[in-house]
């Protein structure tokens, strides 16, 4: 059975140690490192190899591996045009200041390809940003040209990136999402044949933000599997009663009135058994990460909830088919060792 890590994004106010200790308890077998809080710091990590020392030897303390690290945050500030939000994911004394952030980020992002190899780590899980997504209902008219040129922007902000990423064996894993250039299947599609199949560019599976855009996950799921390199366990909740809407009426998340909400696993519509089915089929090794995000919930509670609920579909994939017992071959097999059974007890 694979081993299933926690993304500590929603946990980043928590001690990293406070919460490897909750998830030894709780039965976690790995992690995935976001750069927030005391959890992960890009440069001291890019800069020495002592501290990714001191880390692993941190999660080795709790039994903790760690596959993935998580840059979500900074690659937001690349792509995306600025507006007061990315002051939030930015050091303070760049609040206000777009192309400061901008270069900022690009430059911590280069550094992270570095400070994953220093950890050992191969695949790093991000956003791009889009300066698009405001385009996302075609209205004031956005024309053809207007969306090729956002997808040639993406490509020239981090093809640079991609560079340094290349140089040190680590691959991206783009988490699809709204408001990132590629946020459903004909826009990965897209971003894909825009960056000609580059092999530094690939996937973070997340089947919660396609499905309440009437995406199926699991046939996203089967059709990108080549380009998995990393798999986000969340949940959602649809609610489309006839008032709440799919682009959520500017409403909180964890408000019931909204059309759907982020839930915590096994509370929600997400079919997690027929993507484990897809991922065994496909022979996937790589991380599983639960990402626990539920308003509604306490998150520890959440946390272990969550873990329990997967250990019913997160099933070892069989080298035996069912039928074989009832082929003709196995049936010869059998005879075979009556017939020696019977001359040897002659």
């Amino acid at each position: 059975m694979r081993k299933v890590a926690l993304i500590t994004a929603q946990f980043a106010d928590m001690p990293l140690e406070e919460l490897c200790r909750n998830l030894k308890e709780i039965g976690y077998g790995g992690i995935e490192l976001a750069c927030l809080g005391d959890h992960f710091n890009v440069r001291e990590a890019a800069a020495s190899v002592e501290y990714c020392d001191r880390k692993r030897a941190l999660l080795d303390q709790y039994g903790l591996e760690c596959k993935v690290i998580a840059g979500h945050l900074i690659g937001q500030c690349i792509g995306d045009l600025y507006d007061p939000r990315l002051d939030n994911f930015a050091p303070p004394a760049l609040a206000g200041d777009g192309p400061a952030i901008r270069a900022w980020a690009a430059e911590e992002m280069k550094l992270l390809a570095r400070a994953a190899s220093n950890m050992g780590i191969s695949v790093v899980s991000f956003f791009t940003g889009s300066p698009i997504w405001r385009y996302i209902y075609s209205f004031p008219q956005a024309t053809p040209e207007m969306i090729e040129a956002g997808y040639d922007e993406i490509v020239r902000l981090w093809s640079p990136i991609m560079d340094e990423y290349d140089k040190y064996n680590v691959r991206l894993a783009l988490e699809v999402h709204p408001t990132e250039i590629a946020f459903d299947y004909y826009s990965t599609e897209k971003l894909f044949e825009k960056f000609q199949h580059r092999k530094t560019l690939g996937l973070t599976f997340d089947p919660s933000h396609l499905l309440w855009q009437g995406v199926n996950p699991v046939i996203f799921l089967r059709d990108f599997m080549p380009k998995v390199y990393n798999v986000h366990m969340k949940d959602l909740k649809l609610n489309l009663d006839g008032k709440g809407g799919i682009l959520g009426s500017h409403i909180e998340f964890g408000d019931t009135r909204r059309g759907w909400n982020f839930i915590s696993l096994g509370h929600g519509d997400v079919d997690f058994e027929s993507i484990i089915r897809e991922l065994n089929q496909a022979g996937y090794d790589g991380n599983i990460s639960i990402e626990w995000e539920d308003s509604g919930m306490d998150r520890i509670y959440g946390a272990r909830d969550a873990l329990n609920y997967l250990k019913k579909f997160n099933f070892p994939t069989s080298d035996f088919a069912f039928d074989k017992a009832l082929s003709s071959s196995v049936q010869g097999e059998r005879e075979a060792q009556n017939v020696q059974f019977d001359r040897s007890t002659c």
